[in-house]
C-alpha cells in the first residue's frame, strides 16, 4: 500500500515538472507568446531546472534542448523510481536495464507528446465553438496549427465544419496505441 502511494507522489509531483519542461519546450519551439500568462508560468516553474543546464546544452534551431533532456532525464527517473518500489533489483543486472530505461523515458516523452497534442486538438475544438476569443485561443492555435494544417491543405470543410481535428485526433490514437505497444516491449525485455 505504501509503495502505491510512493509511486503516485513519484508521478504526480516529478510528472508535473516533465509536463510542463515539455510544454515549455513546445512553446519554444512553435514560437508561442512569451508574453502569455500560462508561458510565463512555466518559465517561473521550470526556470531553476533549465538555467543551470542551458549553460552546458544549448538551443538548436530554435529548439529549446535543455528542456527537452530534462523532461526525458524526469521521465527515466520516474520510470527508476517505479521500478525499484516495484520490487526490481537494478543492482543483478544495471547494464542491461539502465538503456532499456533511457529507452523507455524517451517513449514516455513522445507519449507525452502526443497527449499534448491530443489535449490541444479537443480543447481547441470545444473552445472554437464555445469561446473563439478566449485567452487560451492563441496558444492552442499556435501549438495544433501545425497538425492541423497536414489535413487543412488536403481535406476541404464540409458543410463549413473543419473536420481536420477530427483526423488529427485518429491518427494520435492510432500513434498511442503504437507507442504503448513499444513501450510494453521494451519493459518486457527489462
Amino acid at each position: 500500500m505504501s509503495n502505491q502511494i510512493f509511486i503516485f507522489l513519484l508521478n504526480t509531483v516529478i510528472g508535473f515538472f516533465s509536463v510542463a519542461l515539455l510544454l515549455r519546450f513546445y512553446f519554444q519551439l512553435f514560437r508561442l507568446p512569451y508574453r502569455h500568462p500560462v508561458s510565463q508560468f512555466l518559465v517561473a516553474v521550470t526556470g531553476f531546472m533549465v538555467r543551470p543546464v542551458r549553460r552546458v546544452v544549448p538551443s538548436w534551431g530554435g529548439a529549446d534542448l535543455s528542456s527537452l533532456l530534462l523532461a526525458w532525464l524526469l521521465e527515466c527517473v520516474i520510470l527508476f523510481g517505479t521500478f525499484m518500489l516495484r520490487g526490481y533489483d537494478f543492482g543483478v543486472n544495471i547494464g542491461a536495464s539502465l538503456p532499456g530505461i533511457l529507452l523507455l523515458g524517451m517513449v514516455e516523452v513522445v507519449k507525452m507528446s502526443l497527449y499534448v497534442v491530443l489535449v490541444s486538438v479537443v480543447l481547441q475544438a470545444i473552445l472554437s465553438w464555445v469561446n473563439p476569443h478566449s485567452p487560451l485561443a492563441p496558444l492552442l492555435d499556435g501549438l495544433t496549427h501545425p497538425f492541423l494544417n497536414v489535413f487543412r491543405n488536403r481535406i476541404p470543410p464540409v458543410a463549413n465544419v473543419d473536420l481536420s481535428p477530427l483526423f488529427v485526433i485518429i491518427v494520435v490514437q492510432v500513434l498511442l496505441m503504437v507507442v504503448t505497444e513499444v513501450h510494453n516491449e521494451i519493459a518486457m525485455m527489462l
